[in-house]
């Protein structure tokens, strides 16, 4: 077999697992709260097959990690998202499809990515209609059964959705409908966008098309109690820069930030288009209004890694985001994006309690890096080796460091259904670097810097994933 190219996002925590596995009764440090039972699903890349051009950590294989919470026990598998793409890797034994560019991919499969419809489903998880979707926002929504993570092929909600899905929906704690976007629709590249309302039972209510100021990577959208915010941001697609060899996305910052804000009672004739400074974020934490006015919690990039320049040059050093207040009037004549840095530390990968979902909420937990601790990654100095708390009322944060773990996102658990907001636990794999194995570590949501209050050991790392989701019992 082909080796593993020297590559610094296929080595360490990111070196991809290359077995399927289970495991009950998982050694465990301290004691599992009893009254936390469910799953925790992670997403993340594993290609199958060492890459046979440059690999872009965005386009290896999905794989998911279940850890199954049950009466204090903690039980594990994981499984490859097995797409049609993994099948004819699987079947011909090597890798054949070019990482970030699909023209570059081998011309006996050229047709076949251009028309694929679900591509690598490495992204995020959601479980909602009593599916359990895998997401990766250039294809549609891939199923997996919730609990033996058999691999059960792309979901239309009932024939209804044909375009792709993205990767952050948004659900809406009062009546669980599942609000989401998707860009590039009309094709690679376009400026096309379209909005979807899906209800609880999960059929497709409400489907729109709209267009885009220009073409952008838009991996996340925010959803408040009456309004519906598209952020286009400057990494743009650009189909002729692809044809040319050059990047496909790229980051130009002469463009503006657009913010397309709809109102949630209107369509996307009603969009207004507001203007903000260059800058990117993956990711959002929430977004809620009062009388007219949206305030947002992003983690913001002034200029965002792992893409380049226009010219193909890597972007600005020493890139890292931090959690940013993004605030809208949409009483004023001509609005802008107000934007506002709340921290000085690293920010990325919130989540929130959800339960206050696009509505006014008091606490964020997130990924960070403690710049006392060298990184390991090579070159780079990012490391996520911390997890904070973070009050967005008080601009106060609570947080806790690994001296030799790398942190995935976190996510966090009430401890009852009607619980105060941010009361239950927080859980997050953390690689081990010492030994390459994995923890799932579990905290007090409200005493982060007092550490993990118990620990779930794997006997294997768990690679880097991007995002997940818990299903409660």
């Amino acid at each position: 077999m082909k080796q593993w190219p020297n590559n610094a996002f296929l080595r360490g925590y990111y070196e991809p697992l290359t077995a399927e596995c289970m495991a009950q009764n998982l050694v465990v440090e301290g004691e599992i709260p009893r009254e936390l039972n469910g799953t925790f699903y992670r997403n993340g890349p594993n290609p199958q097959f060492p890459p046979e051009n440059e690999y872009h950590l965005f386009t290896g294989d999905g794989m998911i990690h279940a850890f199954n919470f049950e009466d204090g026990r903690v039980s594990y598998q994981n499984r490859w998202a097995q797409t049609e793409r993994f099948k004819i890797e699987r079947r011909e034994g090597m890798s054949l499809f070019s990482g970030i560019n699909p023209l570059e991919t081998d011309p006996r499969y050229l047709d076949f990515v251009l028309n694929d419809k679900e591509g690598v489903a490495n992204t995020s998880v959601v479980f909602h209609g009593d599916r359990l979707l895998l997401l990766e926002e250039g294809h549609l929504p891939f199923e997996m059964d919730a609990d033996t993570l058999e691999s059960q092929g792309a979901w239309r909600f009932y024939g209804k959705l044909n375009t792709t899905m993205s990767a952050h929906p948004k659900i809406d704690p009062v009546n669980a409908d599942m609000h989401f976007h998707a860009y590039m629709t009309a094709g690679p590249f376009t400026p096309d966008m379209g909005y979807y309302q899906v209800n609880a039972a999960g059929h497709m209510q409400e489907s729109h098309h709209f267009q885009a100021p220009y073409s952008a990577m838009v991996h996340d959208m925010v959803v408040t109690e009456n309004y519906v915010l598209f952020p286009v941001m400057p990494i743009t697609g650009d189909l002729g820069r692809a044809m040319e060899g050059k990047p496909p996305f790229a980051w130009e910052p002469d463009k503006p930030t657009l913010v397309g804000v709809m109102p949630r009672s209107g369509t996307p004739d009603d969009i207004r288009w507001i203007e903000g400074d260059a800058c990117y974020v993956f990711h959002f934490a929430n977004g809620s209004d009062v009388e007219g006015v949206i305030t947002v919690e992003a983690c913001h990039f002034d200029s965002p890694p792992l893409f380049p320049m226009v010219d193909g040059t890597p972007t600005p050093a020493n890139v890292h985001p931090s959690l940013a207040r993004w605030t809208i009037d949409m009483n004023a004549s001509n609005p802008r994006v107000k934007m506002d840095y709340l921290a000085d530390h690293g920010a990325e990968f919130p989540v929130i309690d959800p339960r206050f979902a696009m509505r006014e909420y008091q606490h964020t937990w997130y990924t960070s890096s403690d710049r006392s601790i060298p990184a390991q990654i090579p070159d780079s100095d990012v490391v996520y080796n911390a997890i904070v708390r973070f009050d967005v009322k008080s601009h106060t944060a609570d947080s806790y460091a690994f001296d030799a773990g790398y942190v995935a996102e976190p996510m966090f658990v009430p401890r009852s259904a009607d619980a105060p907001e941010g009361v239950g636990w927080v859980l997050s794999t953390v690689y081990d670097i010492p030994t390459n194995t994995s923890a799932l570590c579990i905290f007090d949501s409200l005493n982060i810097s007092a550490g993990p209050i118990a620990k779930a050991w794997v006997s294997h790392r768990v690679p880097v994933s991007f995002h997940g989701t818990w299903r409660p019992a």
